[in-house]
């Protein structure tokens, strides 16, 4: 039988391996600039992700652009919290709702095309050091913007700059720049079980 003294010894034995694995890569890693981040997958919580990195943001001083896409016929608790002028955040929304609520097609591409006008002035924005482009894959795949036209505005982003793409889908080429790309993946859903929405935590 293995002693509590042994148990010990083979673990830290593992945790300094580990460690020096961990510190060997943070001293490899010098690159210093802003990144581009795609959220995305058909399970929830692109969103919620999202917006987890507009706190950790503010907790630093840092200043933050949010554009939401499709979102906006039902209050959700982050326009809620935003509108309230919060220092450091420029907040806007599209405002539209989802496109099986406007069943109209020219209306969402002249929506999607000013709510595009205010995101690219973010993401010329040197003063902001994080842009979120909430559900813009959206559009893209709904060829409501020209994608090539969103993809070099991403890439052209001031060096220090970091912007978060969520939604599902945007194609290849988003995925391609991003420098760092998560795909939530949904194993079951309240939803489909009948559950209503619940404020606080699906909006």
């Amino acid at each position: 039988m293995v002693s509590a003294l042994e148990k010990n010894k083979k673990h830290k034995l593992k945790m300094q391996r580990q460690k020096e694995r961990i510190d060997s890569q943070i001293a490899k890693n010098k690159l210093e600039r802003g990144i581009i981040l795609l959220l995305t997958g058909d399970g929830k919580g692109k969103t919620s992700s999202a917006f987890g990195m507009v706190l950790r943001a503010l907790g630093y001083g840092q200043n933050v652009g949010v554009v939401q896409f499709i979102k906006g016929q039902q209050l959700s608790g982050e326009e809620l919290y935003l509108k309230n002028k919060l220092p450091g955040v420029e907040f806007y929304q599209m405002g539209t709702g989802f496109t099986w609520d406007t069943q109209d097609r020219s209306a969402d591409i002249k929506a999607a095309e000013e709510t595009w006008a205010v995101a690219s002035k973010m993401l010329q924005d040197q003063d902001l050091d994080l842009v979120i482009l909430d559900e813009i894959t959206y559009m893209l795949s709904f060829k409501y913007l020209d994608s090539d036209m969103v993809i070099e505005a991403i890439k052209n982003k001031p060096h220090a700059q970091s912007v978060v793409v969520t939604g599902r889908g945007g194609g290849a080429t988003l995925r391609e720049i991003a420098d760092t790309v998560s795909e939530v993946k949904e194993i079951k859903h309240a939803y489909n079980n009948g559950m209503k929405a619940r404020k606080g935590v699906d909006y």
